[in-house]
């Protein structure tokens, strides 16, 4: 048997989230995962690198699967795009050691968020939140930089939501701005359920209500989810990609830089 990588994009507005349901609610691995049995024969199963809510979008999703013949990369990305909808595609196919765990090797994950800051919307901004009162870029990266770091994220956590821990470490977050459109992004060893959404809306709370920057790190500290932001629009977050490599200053300029190659 062997054990293979796949990366993969979607565009989640049709669906109810990444991770496979009961009674027939079509998701993002239901879609996978019905191509690859046409595609292999097999009740093939997929373990994908984490969850993504319904609604947001990804870049870089890693999912792994295994299989006990052998593929051709190229008709195997032809077979599975041919099969796919056209909101999801396979962008690349690797064989990987058995030991390989696209949830449980993942060291880091990015998430990105695009707010269009302007007075009225345009036909184009589907992808993006509109904000009509103007944002200050430099009060966001200050309000971001108070979540840097290993915190409890409770704060930020959806209410109702049972995780076995509150614990996560941020390895970057910051903003940019080009032209009329503000980049939001976080960097995280794992994420709780609704987590980036929140931080995004608490941001947007600060902001609106002319706060302090640092009050998200009162919110922080607080762990009280009723004292952040409301959890926005999924539909202007994309999850970009999953490192498998150790989170260095290299990665994090190229983010930071809009490097698209890493």
């Amino acid at each position: 048997m062997k054990r293979y990588k796949l990366e993969i994009e979607y565009i989640g507005a049709k669906y109810k989230g990444s991770q496979k349901q009961p009674n027939g609610v079509v998701t993002i691995q239901s879609e996978i995962e019905t191509a690859l049995r046409t595609l292999t024969k097999q009740n093939t199963k997929t373990i994908f690198s984490g969850r993504t809510d319904a609604g947001v979008n990804a870049r870089g999703q890693v999912l792994h699967f295994d299989y006990d013949g052998v593929f051709v990369a190229s008709k195997f990305l032809n077979s599975m795009n041919g099969l796919l909808p056209n909101n999801i595609s396979v962008k690349d196919i690797i064989e990987v050691p058995q030991n390989f765990h696209a949830q449980k090797s993942a060291k880091w994950r990015w998430y990105q968020y695009s707010i269009i800051n302007r007075t009225q919307r345009s036909a184009f901004d589907s992808d993006s939140l509109l904000v009509k009162k103007p944002l200050c870029l430099e009060n966001i990266n200050l309000a971001l930089k108070c979540l840097e770091g290993e915190h409890d994220f409770s704060a930020f956590k959806n209410m109702g939501t049972e995780t076995p821990s509150s614990i996560c470490n941020i390895l970057y977050a910051g903003a940019e701005k080009v032209n009329d459109k503000i980049i939001i992004n976080i960097v995280g060893t794992r994420f709780l359920y609704n987590m980036v959404r929140t931080i995004v809306g608490t941001i947007l709370m600060i902001e609106k209500d002319n706060l302090d920057p640092q009050n998200m790190k009162v919110i922080l500290n607080s762990k009280n989810r009723k004292n952040a932001g409301p959890t926005i629009s999924p539909n202007a977050l994309t999850f970009m990609k999953v490192g498998y490599d150790d989170w260095n200053e290299d990665i994090k300029n190229k983010i930071i830089n809009g490097d698209k190659r890493i």
